[in-house]
């Protein structure tokens, strides 16, 4: 991490101070969204780079923030946008070309791109802070006093760099991160009256967890797995399944040395992890036991939304998510907007947190994560999961919509309506990813989106938007937002993509 020169309070004065700025700057969320500006983008993932190294092609997860390119459609907003690697050149005119409305070369004044040309495990800021002169170009480049950041997570390098640069954070200051762990959520949760899952307090050690995951089953004693969870995993990768099954005649007191032995045998949800390595973060980390919620029919919604510089809630949206991983514990993608049945619940739910995490001082996006089960009498019982004090899997997907059509989420139906009223929907993947997809390059991508009319259409506002196309190549792995006027017809949509990508590399 960075080394700090100055005292800790002193660097978290002068962070408020800016966003003390910010805040009555843009007090009015219209404005803010409207205004002229100068927005620099950071699309880092400054989380655990060890965790992050399960995540294949991790540094091009930067290009989910492309999205912001679409801001460009209000004629006096200019866009900074910074990577570890430059971009293709083809991915930025993609983007581009996507703005309605606006002419190509007006929008690509107001865009300036830099990049730090590291591809290491650091993080982009990170990187960005070990170039001094990096920093003194995009301090030159931008209008002090109508500029913000944006970011993916804010942590104290983000912190940092706002301060180097004198530029004010549209984020939550890191001294609030434990909002975002795991048994900060919880402890959210109680404090809002949210239902969530029985679970374990935060523990250090392999010895405690073994003591505080008996205790659970003891507490819960129909339980039949149990979920060990790194306190700052993220995205279900530092999830672990403890099935309790094969020792449930154990003796009460002989529990606690089965579940340590069974510890060797989680059902990890991360490819390739092992007990050694996991074990070895808990210290790091930190860790909980939380019930496993069982059920047939069961789904993953969460609900979106931020807090803006006036302090006002505001829910942005809602989402089913699509996970997957050996126990459906791995975010995928998400199809917006949740079910009917119980999306407006979510919505309620999500902004009584919201407002919890807003009298804690929390500034710019936050998710919450559900589990769904339909019970019986057909009523759903509605379990929060754990917060996202950031941006998400959930958060380019809507933005792409929203700025493309420049539409409205209507709260009271839990609908997005596009500016000729049409209720829009979508499908969205992270992880469309197939060996046979190695070596496309950007220009393949594009002359398969051309010739087979995958783009998205503004006439229609319908189409996909590609994104993650920098993991094509290497990877195989591509992310995409399928967008229709109907869920069915978003999942044509998307379908649609993936019967074409078969057939163009059935090579």
């Amino acid at each position: 991490m960075q080394n700090i020169n100055k005292s800790d309070s002193e660097h978290s004065e002068n962070f408020r101070n800016l966003q003390t700025e910010l805040r009555e700057r843009w007090g009015a969320i219209e404005d803010f969204d409207s205004g002229d500006c100068d927005i620099i983008v950071i699309p880092s993932l400054s989380l655990d780079q060890r965790e992050m190294q399960k995540v294949e092609g991790a540094y091009h997860y930067e290009e989910r923030h492309l999205f912001s390119l679409i801001r460009l459609r209000n004629p006096r907003t200019r866009l900074i946008y910074i990577t570890s690697e430059p971009l293709h050149p083809m991915i930025v005119d993609y983007y581009l070309q996507l703005l309605p409305g606006i002419p190509f070369s007006h929008a690509r004044d107001r865009l300036l791109l830099f990049s730090a040309y590291d591809a290491s495990a650091k993080s982009l800021t990170q990187k960005i802070l070990d170039r001094p002169r990096l920093m003194e170009r995009i301090r030159q480049a931008v209008r002090p006093t109508k500029s913000y950041m944006v970011c993916y997570n804010s942590t104290p390098l983000e912190r940092e760099l706002s301060i180097k640069l004198g530029i004010p954070l549209w984020a939550s200051d890191p001294d609030l991160h434990y909002w975002g762990t795991k048994s900060g959520s919880r402890q959210i949760f109680q404090e809002c009256g949210v239902p969530y899952p029985d679970g374990s307090e935060l523990v250090w050690s392999t010895e405690d967890l073994a003591e505080a995951t008996a205790l659970l089953w003891e507490r819960q004693p129909h339980l039949q797995r149990i979920v060990i969870k790194l306190n700052e995993g993220f995205s279900g990768e530092g999830n672990a399944i403890l099935d309790l099954r094969p020792i449930a005649n154990q003796a009460p007191h002989e529990r606690v040395k089965a579940i340590g032995d069974c510890f060797h045998n989680l059902r990890f949800q991360s490819t390739g992890e092992t007990w050694e390595n996991f074990s070895s973060r808990i210290p790091e980390l930190g860790a909980i036991a939380e019930a496993f919620i069982e059920g047939e029919e069961k789904f993953s919604p969460s609900v979106q939304g931020r807090i803006v510089p006036s302090g006002e809630v505001e829910i942005l949206s809602t989402h089913d998510q699509i996970l997957g991983g050996p126990d459906g514990q791995i975010f995928l993608g998400c199809r917006f907007p949740a079910d009917e049945s119980y999306r407006l619940a979510l919505q309620e739910l999500g902004w009584k947190v919201g407002k919890n995490l807003a009298e804690k001082g929390a500034l710019e996006r936050f998710g919450v994560d559900f589990l769904a089960v339909k019970q019986p009498d057909g009523k759903w019982d509605i379990q929060a999961i754990e917060i996202n004090l950031r941006k998400g899997g959930t958060t380019h997907p809507f933005m792409a919509l929203k700025l493309l059509t420049n539409g409205r989420y209507e709260r009271t139906t839990g609908l997005f309506y596009s500016q000729q009223g049409r209720p829009k929907y979508y499908v969205a993947s992270d992880n469309l990813k197939k060996e046979r997809y190695r070596g496309l390059l950007p220009n393949d991508l594009m002359d398969i989106i051309a010739d087979n009319q995958l783009h998205f259409d503004s006439g229609t506002e319908t189409g996909s938007v590609f994104h993650l196309m920098g993991c094509l190549s290497e990877f195989g792995k591509l992310g995409l937002t399928s967008i229709g006027n109907s869920p069915q017809e978003a999942e044509e949509m998307y379908n649609k993509v993936v019967k074409v990508l078969d057939r163009e590399t059935s090579y």
